[in-house]
């Protein structure tokens, strides 16, 4: 089951001018390691809420968590458009 790792104070906009909250998860794999992604939840809720595919795997949550704590907002553009 996935886990939310960390909300962000930064948000994304869109080039059609919404705004989206950056969201960190992570899950555990049957094998015991972990795998993370970011979500974009927009403040127009008319608008759906988009996901990367796995951006990182790590070797337990401890390593997951912290790999969430070190993303740059130069980052989540970047993800955004994967997200797309």
């Amino acid at each position: 089951m996935a886990e939310l790792l960390q909300e962000y104070s930064v948000q994304v906009v869109a080039a059609d001018g919404t705004a989206y909250d950056v969201r960190s998860y992570g899950e555990e794999r049957a094998d015991g390691t972990w795998m993370g992604w970011l979500e974009f939840h927009p403040t127009d809720s008319s608008k759906r809420t988009l996901r990367t595919d796995q951006e990182t795997s790590q070797p337990n949550r401890t390593a997951v968590e912290y790999w969430s704590t070190g993303l740059e907002p130069v980052y989540f553009e970047g993800a955004f458009q994967r997200a797309l």
